[in-house]
């Protein structure tokens, strides 16, 4: 459930929400948003060329590429998450101890549900998480 640029798919109130569920960035179907099978980052050269899962220094030479910069500096004003420290997390750490560390950050205090990162809120009991824009 992580896609190819750092995003945790699993987060995402698209993934989340009950009704026309997106599968995640990575999945392959016909329920996969138009906008995951054009993404940029996805599709990008040099990542299909290295072989690699993730943008990261040692897939593109040009990390984080201007796109990747964009949407990283998107997420870190409007949610609070980065997508460079997920990759370099990825990287230094591996994708098992990251999304390990994901599952509880992400975890709802009251229930134990996923906390939505578009929202700020869990998607279990849509109690507020007090997250969001650092």
């Amino acid at each position: 459930m992580i896609a190819s640029c750092g995003m945790n798919c699993g987060l995402c109130y698209a993934y989340l929400r009950k009704k026309d569920r997106c599968p995640g960035c990575r999945s392959e179907g016909p329920t996969k948003p138009a906008y995951c099978v054009r993404c940029k980052i996805k599709n990008c050269a040099a990542l299909r060329k290295s072989g690699k899962k993730f943008c990261s220094r040692k897939a593109c030479e040009d990390f984080p590429c201007p796109t990747l910069a964009h949407l990283d500096k998107r997420y870190r004003t409007k949610y609070g998450m980065s997508m460079v420290e997920n990759l370099s997390s990825i990287e230094k750490s591996g994708i098992r101890k990251f999304v390990n560390g994901e599952k509880t950050r992400w975890a709802c205090k009251k229930c134990g549900g996923t906390i939505c990162v578009h929202k700020h809120c869990c998607s279990g009991c849509g109690k507020p998480s007090g997250a969001g824009p650092v």
